[in-house]
This record gives C-alpha cells, structure tokens and sequence, in this order.
C-alpha cells in the first residue's frame, strides 16, 4: 500500500528539503564574510598570543585561513540546511558543527595546497608529462600532510571554540 503525497509528513519529501538548501542571500553572503573574516582572526591570535610561529609568510597564511573559512562557509550552509531540514535542534547542532567545521579544515587545506603547488611549479615538469602527474601527486600530498602537522594547530583553541558557539547559536536560530 503507498501512500500519497498529500498524506506524507513535510520532512519526508524530498523537493521540500532540496528547496530548504537554498539559504537567504543574506545569511549566506554576510555570514561567508563574517566567518572568513574570524578565521583570519582565529590565525592572527594563534600566531601573537599563544606564541605560534608564523614565519615570514603570517599576513599570506592569514589570507589563507580568512579565505578558506569564506569558501567553506558558502559550501557548508546548503549541505546544513539540507541535513538539518525539519530536525531537532540537537540534530542542527550536530549539522552545523559537523559540515561547517570539515569545510573550514577541508577548503584551507586545499587552498595550502594550492599555494605549495604554485611555489613549487617552477621545479615541476611541463603539464603532459607522466613525470608531471606524479609530482602533482606528492606536492599535494606532502602540503595536506604539512597542513595536518602544523596548520591545523592554528584553529585551536580560538576556531574551535567559534565553531561551537557558531554552531549553537545557528542551531538555535534555524526552523
């Protein structure tokens, strides 16, 4: 026996939550600026306060991490609202936290990636090259191991702290 669409509770049909991946331009755009913008922070306070060294390249690195946290904010926030469509608030916290903190990790470290890359394509073999491919492989490699190393320290505490509060106050404020 089926059931009908008019008999289906809201959250279990599926063009109602793709149409809830849309955010509001608003909350997208701004919030994409805001959380760039802390995370740039979130570097900036690891370098000065806890004693971090940046090395020569601080004011790129915090490029970096701003950058990534604006391009992990506007990937995350479809995938959170479609996750956490019509759920319970804890289920939008687990949601928020989850995407948007695996984003803001995920897009910094390949942006560190790309940034090793470009450094290092001066020493690289020309694009067809068999050659080429494989030293693609291993820069990429060696800059998502260095980022795991010693990037990932630069969003603790300040970053995971901002995630939490972030995710909270989001999961609060979401239907």
């Amino acid at each position: 026996m089926t059931a009908s669409v008019a008999t289906l509770p809201q959250r279990t049909i599926p063009g109602s939550r793709f149409s809830a991946c849309r955010p509001p331009a608003r909350l997208w755009l701004i919030g994409a600026i805001v959380w760039g913008l802390a995370m740039a922070g979130c570097f900036a306070l690891s370098v000065h306060l806890v004693g971090r060294s940046g090395g020569s390249n601080a004011s790129l690195l915090a490029l970096i991490y701003g950058v990534g946290g604006t391009i992990a904010w506007l990937i995350a926030l479809p995938f959170i609202r479609f996750a956490s469509h019509a759920r319970q608030r804890e289920t939008r916290l687990a949601a928020w936290f989850l995407f948007l903190g695996m984003a803001t990790i995920a897009v910094t470290a390949g942006l560190f990636a790309l940034q090793y890359r470009i450094f290092y394509a001066q020493w690289h073999a020309p694009f067809p090259a068999r050659v080429w491919f494989l030293q693609q492989i291993f820069t990429t490699a060696s800059a998502l191991y260095q980022f795991a190393v010693l990037g990932l320290r630069h969003f603790l505490p300040f970053a995971f702290i901002l995630l939490f509060a972030v995710s909270l106050s989001m999961s609060r404020r979401s239907r």
